[in-house]
């Protein structure tokens, strides 16, 4: 029988540090790291830590995301819409669909799940 529960370890040496796939810089020069930790047994879900330097991005989503922020702060704005601040110890979804900035005012690190 296959593990049902897994947990994280500390992220490991060798993060993907390209921008997402639909993220583009549009102020400053963000950077980003992202270790996928987890996919589950199906391959319809990935979770893990991603990090991240201040700065602006435009971000489209294709998927739907649960965030915990676990360190710094971040501005979120979808297109036409309100700004959304979050901070350490908050939760947040991502809907699929979404199209806005992403501005990382103060470093950040979070765990991420992601349902492809």
């Amino acid at each position: 029988m296959a593990d049902t529960v897994f947990r994280f370890p500390a992220p490991g040496p060798d993060p993907v540090t390209a921008d997402l796939d639909g993220w583009k810089k549009v102020e400053g020069n963000p950077t980003m790291k992202t270790w996928v930790q987890h996919t589950s047994a199906d391959g319809g879900v990935i979770s893990g830590t991603w990090e991240a330097t201040p700065g602006t991005w435009h971000a489209t989503y294709d998927a739907y995301e649960f965030v915990h922020l676990m360190e710094g702060e971040i501005v979120i704005t979808q297109d036409g819409g309100k700004p959304v601040t979050v901070k350490p110890g908050d939760g947040f979804v991502v809907e699929k669909g979404f199209a806005g900035t992403w501005k990382i005012v103060k470093p950040v690190r979070k765990h991420f799940c992601i349902k492809l």
